[in-house]
């Protein structure tokens, strides 16, 4: 098969493709044929040597496919040879077979294509996981995302809106805060002209909202804790601004605030597996009436890999980045 190698850390035109042994699916697993795969951040970090694959994960990157079954044991699973799927991956998704967890793959929401599919995993699994189970976004309360345009970003806002939250985001121009809105933000924010933190206490009545998804840190962290909520929680999925802050500790103390953070990606199948199924019970509904809509800013073709890279890094994109194969 064809598929997208690393041939060392580096730049974008590292990205090669080559030949590749297709893999051999192990129980449990399914062998996808993979019809489109999603770039994401992680992928980058891979590429320049800072997210290296787990242990026994594919060295091949790509998180996140949508395509065809073509092989594996499928009993009890309800799927069937030819049906197509989405899936998360540890790792192998630019190639033209990939093989992943059967507990880790979705079928296709109505009236979406394996380009659109291809475009979820990754980000709906983040986003469900740390706003919903692990910050515990519920009821009338109130999400602030950071960097409402990426691909996380923007799953965040329609899935926070469409489940009947108020959201605010942050994005880097007036042009993407307008995209923010028309995602479902009540108020994009630009944090190159404007305070954050302000326009959020002004917005919440001097509250502060009660989560904020955060892909900065840095000197980001101190802000958001003083516009947080009593009883906040401020969860962490990436740290593009720094990894370290100072930062109140008192603030913590006194008003019951909440800082954590995760990684999906080494996290065990059974993990995913219960994601999966609460995405197929509340999202996939929202997908198929149109409530949350997939947002593809540009498609390549697998061999141009390296300009999708490429692409991503300028951060100009609005939504996400998809290989077509």
């Amino acid at each position: 098969m064809r598929a997208i190698e690393i041939s060392q850390p580096g730049p974008a035109d590292v990205l090669q493709i080559c030949e590749h042994p297709v893999p051999i699916p192990k129980a449990g697993e399914v062998l996808i044929k993979v019809h489109a795969a999603g770039v994401n951040r992680p992928d980058v970090l891979q590429r320049i040597g800072k997210y290296p694959a787990p242990p026994g994960a594919s060295d091949i990157p790509g998180l996140e496919v949508a395509g065809e079954i073509a092989d594996g044991d499928l009993s009890g699973s309800g799927f069937k040879k030819g049906d197509m799927i989405c899936a998360l991956l540890q790792g192998g998704g630019y190639a033209e077979y990939c093989v992943a967890p059967l507990a880790q793959c979705l079928p296709l929401p109505n009236g979406l294509s394996a380009l659109e599919a291809a475009s979820l995993p990754e980000t709906f699994f983040t986003v469900w996981s740390n706003v919903f189970d692990r910050a515990g976004l519920t009821g009338e309360e109130t999400l602030l995302v950071q960097g409402g345009t990426s691909g996380i970003g923007v799953t965040a806002i329609q899935m926070a809106t469409a489940l009947g939250h108020r959201v605010f985001a942050t994005a880097g121009s007036d042009e993407k805060c307008r995209a923010c809105e028309a995602f479902g933000a009540e108020r994009g924010i630009n944090y190159r002209t404007e305070d954050f933190v302000e326009i959020v206490k002004t917005a919440t009545s001097g509250k502060g909202v009660d989560v904020i998804l955060d892909m900065v840190g840095g000197d980001y962290v101190a802000r958001e804790i003083s516009c947080l909520a009593d009883d906040g929680r401020l969860v962490f999925i990436a740290l593009l601004g720094g990894s370290k802050a100072t930062i109140n500790l008192g603030q913590i103390l006194l008003r019951r605030l909440t800082i954590t953070g995760s990684t999906l990606r080494p996290r065990p199948v059974a993990f995913k597996a219960a994601i999966a199924a609460q995405l197929r019970e509340r999202i996939w509904p929202l997908l198929e009436s149109r409530k949350i809509k997939p947002a593809i800013y540009r498609t390549f073709p697998l061999e141009q890999a390296a300009q999708a890279h490429a692409l991503m890094e300028t951060s100009t994109h609005v939504g996400k980045i998809v290989l077509a194969i």
